[in-house]
């Protein structure tokens, strides 16, 4: 019977992944390779816009630890998409001092502006809502959002409007 050639999981990382996950392994001990797979993960959902299992499988193999270990981490950080979302991710704190600051109303108003509820993305995939952010740790700037991953604070309607505007032309 012929031998069946299977392909490695972590074929599915191009260079560039498997250079800045080798940056991260570089950081730790040779023990401790775990400790890379949050700045891995990052850098996959940042290339790909969310983490597969197929590319949660590889980033598991290149880095030589169990696929759960992988799984746990992508399930257990907000951070982290699991499904395909839109491109720009909006996240919006409605911790206590964005909530006493108007959080809900941002929220309200980016729902409004956008068309689609928190956890949703729009038709065009352009933009995802995340679901409730507990704290993004910008109390002073409240109210205040993260749009991929960058921060706006002390946020009006208006000023969320600028924000989102400026993001429609860029892909």
């Amino acid at each position: 019977m012929p031998k069946i050639q299977t392909q490695s999981k972590a074929a599915l990382l191009n260079d560039h992944l498997r250079e800045e996950i080798d940056d991260w392994l570089r950081r730790y001990p040779q023990d401790q390779r775990q400790s890379a797979v949050l700045g891995a993960l990052r850098a996959v959902q940042h290339e790909h816009g969310y983490l597969s299992t197929e590319m949660m499988d590889a980033v598991a193999e290149y880095i030589g630890i169990p696929d759960i270990a992988v799984y746990e981490v992508a399930s257990f950080y907000s951070m982290f998409e699991l499904k395909p979302v839109g491109r720009h991710t909006i996240a919006v704190c409605t911790n206590i001092s964005c909530m006493l600051r108007g959080s809900d109303r941002i929220v309200e108003h980016i729902e409004n502006k956008l068309g689609i509820k928190t956890g949703e993305s729009t038709p065009d995939g352009k933009f995802y809502i995340k679901r409730e952010e507990e704290c993004l740790a910008a109390c002073c700037g409240a109210p205040m959002m993260q749009v991929d991953h960058v921060y706006y604070e002390h946020l009006t309607p208006e000023r969320v409007d600028e924000i989102l505007d400026s993001l429609e032309g860029a892909s």
